[in-house]
């Protein structure tokens, strides 16, 4: 970004020197001329420096980095009976411009994800956690019974399971087939099993969980194919089966998907208890889970959204697309699908994902930004910050890669090499100019 004070100082010195050396002279139009040309001049240079790749960003468009939001500026947001302060707008603010501390992410994120209400009081989430914690161990007992069939035969003892059958006892929303939950749970396990184990720098606490804790857990949700894991892994994993299991029957339309795990398994990291995790992860997968639906129609519609800011932003790089037949965009496909994070490392995943809920939490609360020059909050700045990425690979897209095959080769293996920050920062800019076209 440019660096305004010079321009400011050249354009004083040049006045003084044209006038005399005196402040106090009269100004000839030639002078007059000449200090508007030069500020034309500084104008224009500063649009050029501040152009990427065709990308126009004005100097007051992009939002000062601001540090993130801390445990004494998030305890000050509260009123003495627990409620954030103005309907929170401020802390959505601070969050998306700064993200979350992470000692502080475990109280944060269920603001974020819609787990508590913006407007909650401190009693009201205390109740609503207490019942939203025995509707996850309901679920959990649900999945210890769908593992023996005899039991599920025998299910109508149970008041509970009786609510969840139709009255000819076949399976519904509400019951999925036995043979669909054992195909879930299998799949389930082998992705707890595969996980990676990046999260651990970030969860002490859990990292050092004892090895009979470990076997404890994966003991619960028999899970029994881990081999020589480490203790914490085993214990992740398990927990992983626990909260996906429970989430296949709170939405059986969806079940279980692969990349499912990968979006769960950072939530893991910060939300110790499961339920507190599982209500998280709900959140989450109000919009995500239209990624998972077997027509493909959710990742269809935002592939077709990063192509059209693509085609706006950059002409001449789309139709380079188009002539290699991949302005459908299909090879962000996976960028979609489990929302960046197989691109970016662990810490940057956790940036964007807050960046992101802070902008999904203030279009739930009905704050559309204070500034027109800023970018206001979207739905959708995952598929912004996508088509940042893909903006940022345009040097190597147009005069490399003749092929959609290369294309995809390239952004299967850029995990590790993004700048989150600049990512978002390119974001912003386009959602700033471009979001009345978009949305």
């Amino acid at each position: 970004m440019l660096n305004w004070s010079w321009v400011e100082r050249g354009i004083g010195s040049f006045v003084m020197v044209a006038a005399g050396g005196s402040s106090s002279g009269r100004w000839r139009p030639c002078v007059t001329l000449a200090v508007t040309a030069l500020a034309g001049l500084a104008l224009a240079a500063a649009l050029v420096i501040s152009s990427r790749s065709g990308c126009l960003t004005l100097p007051w468009c992009r939002e000062k980095r601001r540090h993130p939001l801390a445990r004494k500026e998030w305890n000050n947001f509260f009123s003495r009976d627990g409620k954030l302060r103005g309907g929170g707008i401020k802390f959505l603010e601070k969050v998306r411009s700064g993200g979350v501390d992470p000692s502080i992410r475990a109280e944060v994120w269920p603001f974020l994800l819609g787990v508590y209400d913006m407007n909650s009081s401190r009693a009201e989430r205390n109740a609503i956690r207490q019942q939203r914690r025995k509707e996850y161990e309901k679920l959990r007992r649900r999945c210890r019974r769908s593992v023996d069939e005899d039991d599920k035969s025998s299910s109508t003892e149970e008041t509970e399971s009786s609510d969840s059958q139709s009255s000819t006892g076949q399976p519904t929303m509400a019951n999925p087939a036995a043979e669909d939950f054992a195909t879930w749970q299998h799949i389930i396990r082998l992705d707890a099993i595969r996980a990676d184990a990046e999260w651990i720098p970030y969860s002490p606490s859990q990292a050092a969980v004892p090895e009979a804790e470990a076997l404890r857990l994966a003991s619960a949700v028999g899970l029994t194919d881990y081999g020589d894991m480490e203790p914490c892994r085993i214990s992740h994993a398990a927990r992983l089966v626990a909260v996906l299991e429970a989430y296949a029957l709170h939405d059986p339309e969806i079940g279980y998907c692969q990349g499912m795990s990968d979006l769960l398994s950072p939530i893991l990291a910060v939300m110790e208890a499961d339920d507190e995790a599982f209500w998280c992860f709900v959140g989450f997968m109000k919009r995500a889970r239209h990624n998972f639906r077997l027509d493909q129609a959710g990742i269809k519609r935002q592939l077709q959204v990063v192509s059209k800011l693509i085609k706006l932003h950059d002409a001449d790089l789309y139709q380079h697309l188009e002539k290699l037949e991949a302005e459908d965009c299909a090879f962000a496909f996976r960028m979609v699908l489990v929302a960046l994070r197989r691109e970016l490392t662990f810490g940057q995943t956790l940036c964007l994902w807050e960046a992101m809920w802070g902008d999904q939490a203030a279009v739930r609360a009905g704050y559309r930004g204070r500034r027109t020059r800023s970018a206001p909050p979207t739905d959708d700045l995952l598929l912004y910050a996508i088509a940042a990425c893909v903006l940022q690979r345009r040097k190597a897209i147009m005069e490399r890669f003749n092929s959609v095959v290369e294309i995809q080769r390239e952004f299967n293996n850029i995990a590790g090499q993004l700048d989150i920050r600049k990512v978002l920062d390119d974001a912003r800019d386009m959602v700033a100019a471009l979001h009345d076209k978009i949305e």
